[in-house]
Order: C-alpha cells, then structure tokens, then sequence
C-alpha cells in the first residue's frame, strides 16, 4: 500500500482496478446493493483490498489471478471462485492455465476441491462462451455457481 496516497485515492485507484478485474457491470451490481449496514465494508474492500493490494507492482495481474484461485480453492469459497476464474480470464490467463492452477491444488489442496474447481470453472467458461447462457447466469441460472454480489441484491468486494 502506498503511504503516500490518501484514502481518496487509494479507492479511486482502487475502483478502476476492481472494475477491470472483475467487469463494470459486476462492480455496478455491488454499488448498487450497498446498504448502511455494507456501506462501510465496502469502502474497506475497495481501499484496502483493491486499492491497497491489487494495485501494488510487486506481482502482475495474472499471478494475483492464479494465487486468489488457489486460495478460493484452498478454503473452499467456493461460491466465490467463479467470478475470479471469470476475472482470471479477464487478467489474461488461458484456460490451460486455469486448468494447470487447477491440477496443481490437486496436489495440495485435495482432489475434491480440485474436482469441484473443475467443475466450477467449466460452468463459467461454458457461460461465457454462450452469450445467452451468459445473460441467464447472471439473471439467475441456479446451474451455475454465482458468487456472492453477483446474485441481486448481495454484495461481493
């Protein structure tokens, strides 16, 4: 986090990256939402989380990608995972490289959680490449796992 910046910018810094992560009409949705009770996690999130550490140059969108899919996997947020393999294939990994970050928490994460991270990121890739499917998801398609924030009315950093 850079000292030097205000709270300010660090969440202006913080939104544009957010947006360009996770898509404007998924950070759209999230403000939308935001309530009293969310106002102020929120804030935390996008200055903090966003502003704070995905705005840091010491690692490149793409590993901050592949290192949050492993966590998501790792602690089984599972409902969370499929807006970062969409976000993922945002910061410019493949899907062989999801797949490889995949069989590698095989490994050290168990093959479970890897079968469902398999599971998860194929009904986000197929989504995506179905424009309709794609519109469904986020209008409620229960086929699809959909991270908090990205189902109406719920809030996701």
């Amino acid at each position: 986090m850079d000292r030097d910046q205000s709270v300010g910018e660090r969440i202006d810094a913080g939104t544009a990256v957010r947006r360009e992560v996770l898509g404007d009409a998924h950070v759209d949705r999230a403000t939308a939402a935001v309530t009293d009770l969310t106002a102020e996690f929120q804030q935390f999130i996008t200055d903090y989380a966003w502003g704070g550490i995905w705005t840091r140059p010491g690692l490149d969108r793409r590993s901050r990608s592949m290192i949050t899919l492993t966590a998501l996997i790792a602690r089984g947020h599972h409902e969370e995972l499929a807006l970062h393999v969409r976000a993922a294939r945002r910061n410019g990994l493949t899907v062989g490289e999801i797949k490889e970050v995949i069989l590698q928490n095989a490994i050290y994460c168990g093959v479970p959680d890897a079968n469902t991270a398999f599971r998860i990121a194929q009904q986000v890739l197929d989504a995506d490449r179905d424009p309709q499917a794609q519109g469904q998801h986020h209008d409620g398609d229960d086929t699809v796992e959909h991270p908090p924030g990205d189902r109406p009315g719920e809030h996701r950093p």
